[in-house]
């Protein structure tokens, strides 16, 4: 019997002497063409808002620190009064010279306050003082008052403490300095008194820090303090200005918000008026220039730094009709020796809850008119209806003028006065 086997061919028989794992990985072969790999990109549009995101961040972080720059830069601008003065405009120059300083006591324990004051006209003729609105000064008038005294009537102007050429700042004593934020306060005063190598000086000259020398400035020191006088305060001013001029009785012209500051004076010490005059002045005596202008940080710093944008400010506000010269010069004194903050303290202090119809009811006696702008606005006229219904006894007369002092209102001024 035969038997037949079949031979088994080596490749088979290698393959069987293997044994089959699942972890047997196959050969692999490489690829003739390989293609080249790629990097994982993101998405189109987080590339494109990461980029806005950075631009805008950087943006933002230059403008702040440029304003952080100019702010500071505009603070620590020289204060001098010399420096001050002879940087102003000549007509400024020539508007101060023609004037003359009184002192005023206004508080007890605080020195005393100068108010500047501008004449006009022969001095034996009746007496017409002028008493400006928030944000102005007596050159605001300078032509009204000169159009009136050229009717020969004696005129004279009143820079209210903390305004035009009057003081805006005081002396006061204080005892030690308050808190990490004081003392740094106080730093920087004595950095802008006596200049950033004061200390560093002393060091040389001595060998040692001034300590006990700050320390004795420190515990009892003058400092300037910002004017803040309210109504009461500016009508005590303006009586001993009449008294100390010998004006008494006078003829009481007040624009804008200065009735707000006079109504007290004007209400106390009724004999030393002979008549009062009100020009634009609206019943809840609030200013017609915007004080929150001065008092925002960056808008202010471009209003008083860029003559054309206060023109156009004054232009929208108040009138249309002021001349480039004559809104710069307001600017500039605004702008220095602290009267920015000197007239938003003032005008803080104004009255707005006045009641005009009940000071009136006081002064049956004192002849009285009231100018008012008939073309500024609709809403100005229906202002000017409510003071003539609130002043039934007030001769009421309109001017074409915008809401601050206007020459053309010197010819009623004097009729009045006639």
């Amino acid at each position: 019997m035969a038997i037949i086997t079949k031979e088994v061919e080596p490749e088979q028989q290698q393959q069987q002497q293997q044994p089959t794992t699942h972890s047997q990985i196959p050969p692999t072969t490489k690829p003739r063409n390989p293609k080249p790999s790629s990097s994982p990109t993101h998405p189109p549009s987080t590339t494109n808002n990461n980029n806005a995101f950075s631009f805008w961040f950087y943006f933002t972080l230059s403008v702040s620190l440029f304003t952080l720059f100019f702010v500071f830069t505009f603070s620590l601008s020289p204060q001098d009064p010399k420096t001050w003065f002879l940087a102003l405009p000549t007509p400024l120059r020539q508007h101060y010279s023609n004037g003359r300083t009184i002192k005023v006591q206004t508080r007890p324990n605080e020195a005393p306050i100068e108010v500047f004051t501008v004449e006009e006209g022969p001095t034996s003729s009746e007496n017409v003082v002028i008493v400006h609105g928030q944000g102005l000064s007596s050159y605001s008038y300078h032509e009204l008052a000169k159009s009136i005294a050229s009717k020969g009537v004696h005129v004279v102007s009143i820079d209210l403490p903390g305004h035009g050429f009057s003081d805006k700042s005081v002396e006061v004593s204080v005892e030690g300095v308050n808190g990490v934020l004081g003392r740094f306060w106080y730093v920087y005063g004595e950095i802008q008194e006596k200049g950033i190598f004061w200390a560093f000086d002393q060091i040389v000259e001595t060998g040692e820090i001034p300590y006990e020398e700050i320390q004795a400035r420190m515990s009892k020191r003058k400092v300037r303090k910002t004017i803040d006088l309210g109504p009461q305060q500016m009508g005590r001013v303006l009586g001993e200005v009449i008294d100390s001029m010998g004006l008494a009785p006078v003829h009481l012209v007040l624009h804008d918000s200065a009735l707000g500051l006079s109504a007290s004076f004007v209400s106390e010490r009724a004999e030393l008026v002979r008549s009062v005059t009100l020009m634009d002045t609206a019943s809840s005596t609030v200013g017609v220039f915007p004080v929150w202008v001065l008092e925002v940080p960056v808008v202010r710093d471009v209003v008083l730094g860029v003559s054309l944008v206060y023109a156009k400010v004054v232009g929208l506000c108040c009138s249309r009709t002021v001349g480039g010269a004559d809104a710069d010069a307001l600017r500039v004194l605004l702008k220095g020796r602290d009267g920015r903050k000197a007239v938003v303290n003032v005008g803080k202090r104004v009255n707005s809850s006045f009641d005009l119809a009940e000071w009136g009811e006081g002064l049956k006696g004192v002849p009285m008119q009231v100018v008012w702008s008939a073309g500024w606005s609709e809403e100005w006229s229906r202002e000017g209806n409510r003071v003539a219904s609130a002043l039934p006894r007030a001769t009421f007369v309109t001017h074409s003028g915008g809401r601050w002092a206007q020459v053309r209102s010197r010819f009623v001024i004097v009729l009045f006065l006639s």
